[in-house]
């Protein structure tokens, strides 16, 4: 199979988890929704995937993720209100959300692993490349990784994953990937993947975080992927066969990314991603940071 090279302009979300990490919040809210300072952690993806170029949108949503479609549609009472109140900021914001990107949505229905949700968008997104953004990474935008993940792939082809270096100690919470370097330092060329190894059986300290530039050759591997760890379709299994296989759609490389990424998925990451970006928020950091130093010292 030859590698398709036409144009990104496609994004896929996974976005039909429970968020069980954070009930009870999350029994009728979905985790998506969540707030980071004053914007749904959600709506930051989407901003990432628009920045790169990508303003086709598809969410792959479950039960009880209704909110999502809300939040990006129109709400013309609330905008009217703002209007006739004359609140050009608010209404600028609430705007904002709606005006992002064409979005689209198909469900899940029987959740069976991010392999699983990404051949679910398999009708939509046909036979071009494309990037699965999951939501619990969000990148900040001074460090354009999804950028940089398109001009890989429109280098190399086949498909581009993201890589982070960890503790080692930490490798077993992350896909890991066996690379090989190139003549960039940024870029190496993926041989296998293995998820979620132990420390001992790691190839690399190299975790898969949340983005992928994908060939739509991805569809056809994942249909014929057997289950894996915990009975899902991993994507990491399919893409561990088209960086064994190349001539299937290959092959795959990854970017390194050392830029700053904040990790919505645990609760106390979650916490320290709202203090970080509130710190260096112009309306909200000089005093936030005053109040902050005076609340560690009066903790000490």
């Amino acid at each position: 199979m030859t590698t398709s090279r036409a144009q990104i302009t496609k994004a896929v979300i996974p976005a039909a988890g429970l968020g069980t990490r954070f009930l009870p919040a999350t029994k009728a809210t979905p985790k998506e929704m969540l707030p980071v300072v004053d914007k749904p952690a959600i709506q930051y993806v989407v901003e990432e995937a628009v920045t790169a170029g990508l303003s086709d949108v598809l969410m792959v949503t479950g039960r009880n993720k209704r909110p999502l479609e809300d939040h990006f549609d129109r709400n013309y009472e609330l905008e009217q209100v703002l209007r006739d109140k004359g609140d050009a900021t608010k209404l600028s914001r609430v705007e904002e959300s709606s005006d992002l990107a064409t979005m689209h949505y198909v469900r899940q229905g029987n959740p069976r692993g991010l392999g699983h949700a990404v051949l679910c968008a398999a009708p939509h997104v046909g036979e071009q490349p494309f990037a699965v953004l999951l939501g619990d990474d969000l990148i900040d935008p001074r460090d354009p990784l999804l950028t940089r993940m398109t001009q890989v792939r429109e280098q190399h082809g086949g498909s581009v994953i993201a890589l982070m270096e960890v503790d080692p100690d930490n490798i077993h919470l992350y896909g890991c990937a066996a690379a090989e370097a190139t003549g960039e330092d940024d870029v190496v060329k993926v041989s296998d993947l293995v998820e979620k190894p132990s420390a001992a059986e790691a190839p690399s300290n190299l975790a898969i975080i949340g983005r992928y530039v994908l060939d739509p050759a991805v569809f056809e591997v994942l249909r014929k992927t057997e289950p894996g760890r915990g009975g899902e379709i991993q994507l990491t299994d399919a893409l561990q066969t088209l960086a064994a296989e190349p001539s299937l759609g290959g092959p795959v490389h990854g970017v390194v990314f050392r830029g700053r990424r904040y990790d919505t998925g645990d609760r106390g990451d979650y916490l320290r991603a709202i203090v970080r970006l509130a710190c260096e928020r112009e309306d909200l950091g000089p005093d936030f940071r005053a109040w902050l130093r005076s609340f560690v010292t009066e903790e000490m």
